[in-house]
C-alpha cells in the first residue's frame, strides 16, 4: 500500500469566526504530519477551494492557505469548484500515477469538502483515511460525526504505521 496526505481547503477565506480556532487546532495535526510524510518522501496533496462569492480566487488573499501551513515546491496543489476534491480535477489521475491507494485527510470544513472528498476517493477505489485531529469546522460539533461516519486515525497511530512502513 501506499499512502499520501491530502490537506483540504485551510484558506485564509475561511478563517474567521468559529473557523478560526477549529482551523488553528486543526494546523498543528496537519503540521506534525506533514513532518512524517515527508520524512518518508511521501505525496503530499494540497487542495484549494475555488469560490468568487467566499472571496477565494486565485490570486486573492482569501485563496491562499492560513499562515500557520507552508507547502514545499513540488507539491502537488489541485483547485476544485465542487466540495469533492476529485470532481473534475486531476487529483484522481495524478494519485493512480504514482501508485497511491490510501489517501490520509485533513481539514476544512469537515462535513463539507472533507466528507464530500473522503466519499470521492471511496468511488475511485481508494482508501480514505481521516486524521483525528485535524478536522476543522465553523460548527466544531459537527468534527465528532464525520469522524464516527468515516475510518479514523489518530496522529500516534500514523506514526506507528509510517515507522514500520506498512503503509509506503
Amino acid at each position: 500500500m501506499k499512502m499520501a496526505l491530502m490537506v483540504i481547503d485551510l484558506q485564509k477565506a475561511y478563517y474567521a469566526g468559529t473557523s478560526r480556532p477549529s482551523m488553528d487546532a486543526a494546523s498543528e495535526y496537519v503540521n506534525a504530519a506533514l513532518a512524517a510524510f515527508r520524512k518518508k518522501s511521501l505525496p503530499v496533496v494540497w487542495v484549494q477551494h475555488v469560490d468568487e462569492d467566499d472571496g477565494s480566487v486565485p490570486g486573492s488573499v482569501g485563496f491562499e492557505l492560513i499562515d500557520a501551513l507552508e507547502p514545499l515546491e513540488g507539491e502537488h496543489r489541485i483547485q476544485k469548484r465542487y466540495g469533492n476534491a476529485f470532481n473534475k480535477t486531476d487529483c484522481g489521475a495524478y494519485l493512480a500515477s504514482l501508485g497511491v491507494d490510501t489517501v490520509v485527510m485533513a481539514g476544512y470544513c469537515a462535513e463539507y469538502c472533507v466528507l464530500s472528498t473522503c466519499r470521492g476517493a471511496k468511488d475511485l477505489d481508494l482508501t480514505p483515511i481521516l486524521l483525528r485531529g485535524s478536522l476543522a469546522s465553523g460548527n466544531p460539533e459537527r468534527i465528532p460525526f464525520v469522524e464516527a461516519v468515516n475510518d479514523v486515525v489518530s496522529y500516534g497511530a500514523l506514526l506507528k504505521m509510517l515507522e514500520a512502513s506498512l503503509w509506503t
